[in-house]
């Protein structure tokens, strides 16, 4: 008994998708591979603490900028302290900062860990507050009674607004 259908018609289905697979499945295979050095993981301070990312790995670090850490050199440098709730990263940057970068502000850093634990920054993105809204709009819910927020920074970002 053969395990192949006895329909003529079935037997060219069957032999199509024996034909197909496999060069599907090498496509996707060449794909994958090719992206692998282009995957960039987001993690805040707590989460790249617990993951430890390999040094020279590209990530992007996200978290808040902590107050009075801003420090900037002469020849451009900046160093400064990305936090969460829980933990704290060094980063170093060579350029120029965003316009909104500030402290207490939300930051993603493009970027590597170093040896020694700091992170070395490519490119430093200021995160626009999530809370914003146009004037009138916020004048016209305070209006109706449903106002929901005050554009408060959390308060172990250690900025009074």
């Amino acid at each position: 008994m053969s395990w192949l259908p006895k329909s003529p018609r079935a037997r060219r289905r069957l032999t199509l998708v024996a034909a197909v697979a496999p060069v599907l499945a090498l496509a996707v295979g060449l794909a994958l591979w090719g992206l692998r050095g282009s995957i960039s993981f987001f993690y805040t301070p707590s989460q790249a603490a617990a993951a430890r990312p390999a040094p020279g790995r590209v990530v992007q670090l996200g978290g808040l900028v902590a107050r009075g850490s801003v420090v900037k050199h002469s020849d451009g440098r900046v160093e400064f302290v990305v936090m969460d709730q829980h933990a704290r990263d060094q980063v170093r940057f060579q350029g120029d900062l965003p316009d909104l970068f500030r402290e207490g502000q939300g930051i993603v850093a493009v970027g590597s860990f170093a040896a020694d634990g700091g992170f070395e920054a490519r490119q430093v993105l200021a995160k626009h507050d999530e809370r914003y809204m146009p004037r009138e709009m916020a004048r016209a819910l305070k209006a109706q009674g449903e106002w929901r927020g005050d554009g408060a920074v959390p308060a172990y970002a250690g900025v009074a607004r």
